[in-house]
């Protein structure tokens, strides 16, 4: 299991960690508030809020392992 999705497009098992596109987004709202003039130490610490669950049903086909009904409801891709 890793946290970034690439390496389950590059042949991992799967993969649960924050959605990079949004931390993205996110950090550039924080740019455009430093460019317009904001004091970095008046800007809130953001946590990620949204997080992605990526399986690669491939790979658990050829590891013999079966994956949950549950489990693979809730994945993203």
């Amino acid at each position: 299991m890793v946290e970034d999705r690439r390496y389950v497009d590059a042949g991992g098992l799967i993969s649960y960690g924050a959605n990079i596109t949004d931390l993205y987004r996110h950090a550039a709202g924080y740019v455009d508030k430093l460019l317009k003039g904001a004091n970095p130490n008046d800007l809130p610490v953001e946590e990620p809020n949204k997080f992605e669950i990526v399986i690669n049903h491939k790979i658990a086909k050829q590891l013999g392992i079966a994956l949950s009904p549950s489990l693979s409801a809730r994945e993203d891709k």
